[in-house]
C-alpha cells in the first residue's frame, strides 16, 4: 500500500477540505491519505473550536484513512517548526508523497524558490536581521527579506499564507533530504483569511467567524461543509455546551498574568523581549480578551505570535521545555487519533517498519512531549462544566476512532 500525507487543522473540516483529499488521491494515486493535524490548540495561536476527536470523526467520514496528531510544540509555532514536526510526522508513517494546498499550484515553483534561498541563505538572514532591528515583526521581516533576495518572485509570491506553508513542507523535505515528492493544488475559489462565506467553497476562518457571530449553524455554514461536519459541530455543542474561542479562556489567562511574577511569566514560551513588563501593565486594565490584544499588538508583535503567547501561557508551557523537545532530527512517537478499515490496514503494514512506536492510548506511555499534551488537554477543556470536562477529558486515554 502506498500512502499520501497531508497536513491540516481542519477547524472545522468544510467542502474545500473535501476538495484537497480528493485532489490529493487523485494527484498521488495512493491507496491511503494520512492527516496529520493540530490539537486542541492550533497554529496561529488559536483553541480550536471543537475537540480533536470530533475533527477526526469528521475527517474519517470524507476520505481521510488516518489521523495522527501533531505533537504540541511543533502544532502552536510558526511556519518552519509547524512543518518540521508535520513532516517528521508523516515520514515516520513511510508516505511516499505529501499533497498541499498552495496560491502558486506548482511544485517546480517551490522546488526553485528553495534552490534560490540556499543560494542566498547569507542574504537572506543578513536581510532579515535588519528588518528586525528596525522593529518589523518577523513574518514581516521574512517576506521583506524574501522579496528583496528574489527568493520572493512573482510566480513565487511568499507573501501568500499558504505558498509560506507550502514553502516550509517543501524546504523540511529537501533539507532533510526525504523520500517524499511534494505535490500542490491550487486553491479553489475562498483565500484563506477570507471572512465572509460566500458560496459552498468558504474558508475556515469565515465559518467560525459566522458560527460565533451567530451562535448557531447558519444555512450559509451549511452549504460550506459536509454532513459529518455539521454532525460534529452540534454533537459537540450538545456535549460540552460550547465552540471554544478566546473569550471563554479570558479569566483563565488573565488570573495567570496577573498572579505570577515577571520572573516567572519571562519563562514562559513566546514571553519574549521584555514582553512580560507589557503583559503585566495592560492586564490591569482590560475586560476582555479582544480588548487586551488591542492593546498589546503592535508593528512588532502581531496578533498570532500574542496569540501564540497566550496558548503557552494557559498550558504554562516553558521556553526549554519547546527548545528541547522541538530539536530532534526523529519525533519520539507517532499517536494515532482514528482510522477506518484502509487506514488499519496500512498501520498492520507499516508498523513493523517503523523506527518509532505508535502511541494509542496517552495513558500507557511517559513522555515529556506527552506531558506537554496532557497539559494542553487539560487547558483546553478546562472551560467546560465539571461533568462535561470528564466526559470529553476520557476521550484520551480511549482507543483511537475506528470507522468503516
Amino acid at each position: 500500500m502506498k500512502a499520501c500525507g497531508v497536513i491540516v487543522e481542519y477547524n472545522p473540516f468544510h467542502n474545500g477540505h473535501v476538495y484537497h483529499v480528493e485532489q490529493a488521491k487523485k494527484a498521488s494515486q495512493a491507496d491511503c491519505i494520512i492527516a496529520v493535524m493540530s490539537g486542541p490548540f492550533l497554529q496561529r495561536g488559536e483553541p480550536a473550536i471543537i475537540d480533536k476527536f470530533s475533527r477526526t470523526k469528521a475527517a474519517l467520514s470524507n476520505g481521510v484513512d488516518i489521523v495522527v496528531e501533531l505533537p504540541y510544540p511543533f502544532a502552536v509555532q510558526s511556519s518552519d517548526l509547524f512543518a518540521k514536526g508535520s513532516i517528521l510526522t508523516l515520514k515516520e508513517l513511510g508516505i511516499t508523497s505529501l499533497c498541499f494546498g498552495s496560491e502558486s499550484g506548482d511544485t517546480s515553483h517551490f522546488i526553485r524558490s528553495y534552490h534560490l534561498f540556499k543560494e542566498k541563505r547569507n542574504q537572506y538572514q543578513q536581510t532579515l536581521k535588519r528588518h528586525l532591528a528596525d522593529g518589523a515583526s518577523f513574518p514581516e521581516a521574512s517576506s521583506l527579506a524574501y522579496q528583496q533576495t528574489n527568493i520572493s518572485t512573482e510566480e513565487m509570491d511568499l507573501t501568500k499564507p499558504n505558498n509560506i506553508l507550502g514553502f516550509s513542507y517543501v524546504k523540511t523535505i529537501l533539507d532533510y533530504n526525504l523520500s517524499i515528492t511534494p505535490l500542490t493544488i491550487k486553491r479553489s475559489q475562498s483565500g484563506y483569511h477570507d471572512q465572509s462565506i460566500t458560496g459552498t467553497i468558504a474558508s475556515a476562518t469565515s465559518i467560525r467567524k459566522t458560527l460565533s457571530n451567530k451562535n448557531r449553524l447558519t444555512t450559509s455554514i451549511t452549504n460550506a461543509i459536509p454532513d459529518a461536519t455539521k454532525l460534529q459541530i452540534e454533537e459537540y455543542k450538545s456535549k460540552a455546551s460550547l465552540w471554544h474561542s478566546w473569550d471563554h479562556y479570558f479569566s483563565y489567562i488573565h488570573y495567570r498574568v496577573l498572579t505570577l511574577s515577571l520572573q516567572e511569566l519571562s519563562l514562559i514560551q513566546g514571553v519574549d523581549e521584555g514582553l512580560e513588563h507589557r503583559l503585566k501593565k495592560t492586564a490591569r486594565n482590560v475586560c476582555s480578551f479582544n480588548e487586551w490584544m488591542e492593546k498589546l499588538k503592535t508593528k512588532r508583535y502581531t496578533w498570532t505570535r500574542l496569540q501564540r503567547m497566550f496558548v503557552h501561557i494557559l498550558t504554562n508551557t516553558k521556553k526549554k521545555e519547546i527548545d528541547i523537545l522541538s530539536t530532534p532530527s526523529k519525533l519520539p512517537y507517532v499517536r494515532i487519533l482514528g482510522f477506518n478499515r484502509t487506514g488499519q490496514a496500512y498501520i498492520h503494514q507499516q508498523k513493523k517498519q517503523m523506527e518509532v512506536p505508535i502511541i494509542q492510548k496517552i495513558g500507557r506511555h511517559m513522555h515529556p512531549m506527552l506531558e506537554i499534551e496532557e497539559r494542553a488537554s487539560n487547558a483546553y477543556y478546562s472551560i467546560l462544566p465539571p461533568t462535561n470536562k470528564i466526559t470529553l477529558r476520557r476521550q484520551e486515554i480511549n482507543p483511537p476512532i475506528q470507522t468503516k
